[in-house]
């Protein structure tokens, strides 16, 4: 009975992640169309578009491969890399939905918190799920302004710190001391493994993820990273 469970978790973490590139997949696909549609197609934004298909497709892939790896607890992968350019390729990933849903993306990106041990894929996939969680629960309040922040920094014990911020509802106190629970979900249709997964992927990397409250409104999630070099 708990092979069987096992291989459903299994089977269901792989479903959820890489579900997200695919959705990112029929997003860019359509606005490749939309922009081909036009009484003078915009060839430059439709080729765009289709580099980030491509780009979505190869980032499928490296999923799967990074979810088997991290459920089998292997960190072969650890490298030095860049957190400025991993944040900056999931923003890229990003750029159709975020625009889409009339949000404001800021970020204030610390020069010190440059360099991270890590696997960028995983990261990439931590960032991803947080931020479509924040967009997805400012979706829920139309009344506000939809704003989305993305902050680095660097501690005092050689960690790097990354934050997610949103101005949604935020979350009660009830939720927030559930949201890491594997299967746990607020949302209709959800599966309940994003937060999960985050919180294995950075833990399997040496640190920490955890949610707040944001003033006045909104939640921020926060996880830290080792700097390269410090681990």
């Amino acid at each position: 009975m708990s092979t069987i469970a096992s291989m459903e978790e299994l089977a269901a973490s792989i479903a959820h992640e890489v579900n997200q590139p695919l959705a990112a997949i029929v997003v860019n696909a359509e606005s490749c169309l939309l922009w081909l549609a036009k009484e003078q197609p915009d060839v430059a934004m439709a080729r765009k578009a289709a580099e980030r298909i491509i780009r979505n497709g190869q980032h499928a892939s490296e999923v799967i491969r990074s979810v088997r790896a991290m459920l089998g607890h292997s960190n072969s992968e650890m490298s030095r890399a860049s957190l400025s350019s991993i944040i900056s390729d999931v923003i890229d990933l990003m750029t159709i939905e975020i625009g889409s849903r009339s949000i404001t993306l800021e970020t204030q990106l610390c020069r010190e918190a440059g360099l991270v041990h890590c696997v960028g894929t995983q990261i990439r996939q931590v960032l991803i799920n947080l931020m479509r969680n924040g967009i997805e629960a400012m979706c829920g309040t139309p009344q506000f302004p939809r704003r989305l922040q993305i902050r680095t920094s660097m501690e005092a014990d050689g960690e790097v710190s990354i934050a997610i911020s949103d101005s949604g509802p935020g979350l009660d106190s009830a939720t927030a001391n559930r949201i890491f629970e594997p299967f746990f979900t607020t949302k209709s249709g959800g599966m309940g493994l994003g937060l999960a997964i985050c919180r294995s992927i950075v833990q399997a990397h040496g640190g920490r993820l955890w949610a707040r409250p944001r003033a006045p409104r909104g939640c921020t999630f926060e996880f830290t990273l080792p700097a390269h070099g410090r681990r």
